[in-house]
């Protein structure tokens, strides 16, 4: 029998209303603003005709203060599954339309449900956050609603690939979420993100701030460090997003999208020459060394804009996906730091959990000096750096491209950290510390010991010259087996590849443990 026509029309209606959320008005005035409707954002993340919606029809079940009656569109929350790139992605999509996005019981419950949807089936979880924080009419279920989101957050770190998109407001204790998650990508524009907003600071402290200071996009991605990626609107970041995922592996069991070339180019590249800077006084532009390294010079650099001394990020070499390290001596001299050690640390824990190779280029002076970076820990900070190396079982390639000196030396992935090759340029200096320092340690009395000025100066280049040939010189090392080979800068993109590719059957074990304990 064909399906009665009021069954039929009484569906219509219902799905009508679920996709007009908020109403025609409202949707015209999130337009206006340059801003997507929870819909419209899963319908631009997904493949067209992938998406199958969770919990369409779910209704919240408060009975408190104005909620009794009021109809909410899908509970606040947009929640299915679908295709990107011919891979299966499970997502949430918040609407601001609806009572503000806030979050009740029902809709914690949906968020749940794709956090273990993702889980059992290995797929990646994406969650776009729109919403004015918890529903406040569900006093208790809503806290326990966001309990049980950040407990499953907690569940499928390491496991699957989790992504935070901030595409409005996002809170209080809204904003643990998408900090629990592995990458959080913000929109410059109508999107905030805070524990305690301008006016709570006001009344707690009297200082007057802007939410740009407290929960602006450009100040976590360059101060907080919270945002790893900047988005210009809602198509922008769907469009990284989609990037970022052309990195990862949708679980913790496979490997990364590699598509290895099947011959690998081993001609020199002449353009890199030019890049390199003998003098390891002069600023060498890491950016475009790292660049030339990668497939088509493209690279999804991460906290661009955060601790900017460290360079990370996502790139292909001759096909294989990579997580890049490199010291930028265009800040602060490429020295670690306390914030350089955190992203840095992070970023190596991230894709040793996921399987991806590292490669680390190395041009590090040592740990930045200075009483503020002793008195705010960075000993427990900079050793996350030598924690999260020596923990890391992924393939680890090593290229030291000029100063190498002290701990800094070992915290950027050492043969003794477990670097599986170690490559070095003609340029390299390893040494337990630059030679100018060294100079004026162990030649002082010698040096005491001249007064005419001139020739002072003359005899101090002298022994700096001597202590970098014959105590800071890659043979040095290399004799000692800590190098595997010195190569030609135009060699490196070569040679990291042929290295990579016999490293990608890479297997260690490690003494069984819960955990090991990271200086946090």
């Amino acid at each position: 029998m064909p399906l009665d026509e009021k069954l039929r029309a009484t569906l219509l209606k219902r799905r009508e209303q679920l996709l007009a959320a908020g109403g025609e008005k409202k949707i015209q005035e999130r337009h206006g603003k340059g801003l997507l409707t929870a819909r419209e954002r899963l319908a631009a993340f997904f493949q067209e005709d992938t998406f199958q919606e969770y919990g369409a029809h779910i209704r919240h079940g408060s009975q408190a203060f104005d909620l009794a009656d009021k109809d909410i569109p899908a509970d606040g929350v947009v929640v299915g599954t679908g295709h990107v790139d011919g891979r299966q992605v499970a997502a949430f999509s918040q609407d601001f339309m609806s009572v503000g996005g806030t979050l009740g019981k029902m809709h914690a419950q949906k968020i749940v449900w794709a956090q273990d949807y993702a889980l059992k089936n290995g797929t990646p979880l994406v969650g776009f956050k729109d919403s004015g924080g918890a529903r406040i009419q569900e006093g208790v279920d809503a806290l326990s609603g966001y309990g049980e989101v950040f407990y499953r957050n907690v569940e499928l770190s390491g496991v699957v690939p989790q992504i935070a998109i901030i595409a409005g407001p996002c809170a209080g204790g809204a904003a643990y979420s998408p900090a629990l998650m592995d990458f959080i990508i913000m929109t410059r524009t109508n999107a905030q993100m805070f524990i305690t907003g301008p006016q709570v600071i006001k009344s707690v402290s009297g200082r007057d701030v802007s939410m740009d200071d407290v929960g602006g996009a450009d100040m976590h991605a360059s101060v907080s460090g919270n945002v790893h990626l900047l988005a210009e609107d809602d198509r922008h970041a769907i469009e990284i997003a989609r990037q970022l995922l052309s990195y990862l592996p949708s679980n913790n069991t496979d490997d990364p999208p590699h598509a290895p070339r099947p011959e690998i180019d081993f001609g020199p590249d002449d353009g890199i020459d030019a890049l390199v800077r003998s003098d390891a006084s002069e600023p060498m532009d890491m950016h475009a060394i790292v660049r030339r390294v990668l497939d088509n010079g493209v690279l999804l650099e991460i906290h661009a804009s955060f601790a900017r001394n460290l360079i990370v990020g996502f790139g292909r070499i001759e096909g294989v996906v990579v997580g890049v390290l490199a010291n930028n001596s265009m800040e602060k001299a490429g020295c670690l730091d306390i914030d350089s050690s955190d992203k840095g640390a992070r970023f190596i824990r991230f894709c040793n959990a996921f399987n991806v190779p590292l490669v680390t280029v190395v041009d590090v002076p040592g740990f930045l000096p200075g009483i503020d970076q002793e008195r705010s820990g960075i000993i427990r900070h900079g050793a996350k750096m030598l924690f999260a190396y020596a923990a890391a079982t992924v393939p680890k390639v090593t290229v030291v491209a000029r100063k190498a000196y002290g701990g800094s030396y070992l915290a950027m992935c050492s043969q003794e950290m477990g670097a599986d090759v170690v490559f070095a340029w003609p340029t390299a200096e390893i040494a337990v510390m630059g030679a100018e320092g060294a100079v004026n340690i162990l030649y002082s009395r010698d040096l005491k010991a001249i007064e005419d000025p001139e020739l002072k100066k003359a005899k101090r280049r002298e022994f700096v010259e001597h202590y970098r040939a014959e105590f800071a010189s890659p043979y040095l090392a290399a004799s000692k087996g800590y190098i595997t080979d010195i190569i030609e800068p135009e060699m490196t993109r070569a040679m990291v590849s042929l290295a990579l590719r016999k490293l990608l059957s890479k297997r260690e074990l490690r003494p069984a443990k819960k955990h090991g304990l990271i200086p946090l």
